[in-house]
């Protein structure tokens, strides 16, 4: 080995052991704040991004791969590159921590000197959630920084009154209710980072394996099979891991290959896991990160959160259900019997209190009142003190510090997409921009609610389009929320509305980050899984019309027993209606006239008036009718 690449060698592994260090302690302050004692403010917002900056200048250094060797003109400036970013991004850092600590003793406003160390960072962040988030994220801090840089010169309802540089530093980066280091990084530090820790232990200890195998015992009498399998266990995996992506590696490993042997197509395997795996973040009793900050942003409880979003969840996988059922169908597909590894053994029920165990923890927790931070804590401290309990983690216990530290890495990434998120947030509250798109959308609606709802919808689908869930669900209700509730609607519908789209648009062609996920491990063309996962997750763009206009179903607000009891009849009859008219098959193949009738009556199964929904019911009943008969009579033995 040459000089040359002793020193690449040691160097890389220099920085390595820096991330890793740098994710261990913001993962070890996390679990202290969470569980034990406080930080000051200003310390903990800025300790957590120089650790995340380290943490995730490692994990995009580590994307880069061989291309960032010292020995090469190419890889030498990489390394400069890099070390710059880090120089930039804790001197924006450190400007902060001691603009705030003046700003507490004395009067003090923004001077010129802090200008630079600002937009060195914003630079710095940037550019990491770019390498880390793509050009989604990218595009969403760029254009708050151009809008406020020029803005003034836009015409009409985008034009503003101007800013100056230190209004630009003091409004994006020394400002502790919105920009980099505002509101949402103090939710995300408080009290999103714990679960996500949660998340990663909970797959690191083995729990993911036996949620698995438990799914697949649970499914094995019905024709799906596996894909059956596949949305039960992604609805249990994915409401503890929080990210759809990581729901999709962890859980569609397994199960799309056995969803393709048992004789569905790729495109079919990879689309129902995609959608599966997508309806965990609205699935209780954790739901990921968004429903954590959606707590905080509307002030109600989180436990009221959870039993709000339960009856969505449950009308959502119930029409996972239908589809793999009715395609099942359509492809001749049967009941197999149960293999002997499918059979759950005595290590599995032991290995079944380590995800029972910690969401037990959860909801105990919040049931005494204590804080949903406080509850992530117990619950890493039971799941790690019971993983143990699992040969495989005693075999290899380093396997719970790897995921401990994969955890801290993906909360540090989801820092860094925050802050940009966190400059759109200060460039519409500073410019009002926000609140000029609201007036627009209330003046495009009219006096419609469903009018209203559904301009809404086609604007969060756009505005989340490519973006991982937190941060679509931030940027679609600061832009629509206001214009929602403006309607009447209160601030939890209005929240979980589009908090249903922020999550759909993982499933919206042609930017469908869930169906890209999935496709590779099917084998299956991106593109038409993409299709495939947009059509059989449908349900999830009807539910919160669902939920709007009969906001009962949230329960937590307004309950009436027996409307409650009505529209959730009807709405399982519409599901089904939906899906086999989606399929084109219920009981046989279903024409042409058929499919639209269906879904007909399945849209105006839905709708507030009696004098529409009870014909349409007797529409839906008579042409369930009409194929059962026909299938009675295509089964007759002729003579």
């Amino acid at each position: 080995m040459t000089n040359a690449q002793k020193n690449t060698a040691f160097a890389a592994r220099a920085f390595a052991l820096a991330g890793l260090v740098a994710a261990a302690i913001l993962g070890a302050i996390t679990i202290y704040t969470a569980g034990i004692g406080l930080l000051d403010p200003k310390t903990h917002r800025a300790a957590g991004f120089a650790l995340a900056l380290v943490a995730t200048i490692v994990a995009a250094r580590r994307k880069s791969g061989p291309r960032a060797a010292l020995n090469s003109t190419r890889g030498l400036r990489a390394w400069v590159v890099d070390l710059a970013m880090l120089a930039g991004g804790l001197w924006g850092i450190w400007a902060f921590f001691t603009v705030q600590s003046q700003m507490e003793t004395a009067l003090y406003d923004v001077r010129n000197s802090d200008v630079w160390p600002a937009l060195a960072g914003v630079v710095v962040f940037l550019e990491l959630a770019r390498r880390l988030w793509g050009t989604g994220v990218f595009a969403v801090g760029v254009f708050g920084v151009l809008y406020l840089l020029w803005g003034q010169y836009l015409p009409g309802l985008l034009e503003h009154a101007g800013f100056t540089l230190r209004q630009i530093a003091s409004a994006l980066w020394y400002n502790t209710n919105k920009g980099v280091f505002g509101s949402l990084t103090n939710i995300v530090l408080s009290t999103v980072f714990i679960y996500i820790v949660f998340g990663a232990l909970l797959e690191g200890t083995g729990a993911g394996d036996t949620l698995l195998k438990f799914a697949f015992l649970a499914t094995r009498r019905t024709r799906g099979g596996p894909a059956h399998a596949a949305i039960l266990a992604s609805s249990m995996f994915g409401t503890m891991s929080g990210s759809t992506v990581a729901n999709i590696v962890g859980t569609g490993t397994f199960t799309i290959p056995m969803i393709k042997k048992r004789g569905f197509s790729p495109t079919f395997a990879a689309g129902i896991e995609a959608t599966a795996s997508s309806g965990g973040q609205i699935m209780p009793p954790i739901m990921g990160a968004a429903a954590l900050v959606m707590a905080d942003l509307t002030g109600v409880g989180y436990l009221n959160i959870i039993v709000a979003a339960l009856v969505p969840a449950l009308f959502y996988y119930f029409s996972l259900f239908c589809a793999v059922t009715v395609e099942a169908r359509r492809q001749g597909i049967e009941v197999q019997p149960l293999k002997m590894d499918d059979r759950i053994t005595r290590v599995d029920i032991i290995n079944s209190i380590l995800f029972i165990g910690p969401i037990a923890a959860v909801i105990l927790a919040l049931v005494n009142g204590l804080s949903t931070s406080t509850a992530g804590f117990y619950a890493v401290l039971v799941l790690i003190g019971l993983s143990a309990i699992n040969p495989a983690v005693r075999r290899n216990p380093g396997r719970v510090w790897k995921s401990f530290v994969s955890g801290c890495n993906s909360g540090a990434s989801l820092l860094l997409a925050l802050s940009a998120i966190g400059i759109l947030v200060s460039s519409l509250d500073s410019t009002g921009l926000g609140l000029k798109l609201a007036t627009v959308i209330s003046e495009v609606r009219g006096d419609s609610l469903f009018q209203a709802l559904l301009v809404a919808m086609i604007g969060a689908l756009v505005l989340g389009m490519g973006m991982p869930t937190l941060p679509a669900y931030l940027i679609i209700i600061l832009v629509m929320g206001p214009a929602i509730q403006a309607l009447g609607i209160s601030i939890l519908t209005a929240h979980m509305f589009v908090f249903y789209y922020g999550v759909a648009s993982s499933l919206t062609p042609p930017v469908a980050i869930a169906a890209y996920a999935a496709a590779p491990i099917a084998k299956a063309n991106p593109l038409s899984t993409a299709f495939m996962a947009f059509r059989l997750g449908m349900a999830k763009f009807i539910i919160p019309f669902i939920f709007a206009f009969y906001p009962t179903l949230l329960i937590i607000e307004v309950f009436q027993p027996g409307v409650f009891v009505w529209i959730v009849a009807r709405t399982l009859f519409c599901i089904w209606l939906f899906s086999s008219a989606l399929s084109a098959y219920d009981r046989g193949r279903l024409s042409w006239p058929e499919i639209g009738l269906r879904l007909v009556a399945a849209l105006a199964l839905l709708h507030v008036s009696a004098a529409v929904y009870l014909p349409a019911l007797a529409l839906g009943i008579a042409l369930i009718a009409w194929d059962l008969r026909r299938q009675a009579r295509s089964t007759q033995v002729p003579g």
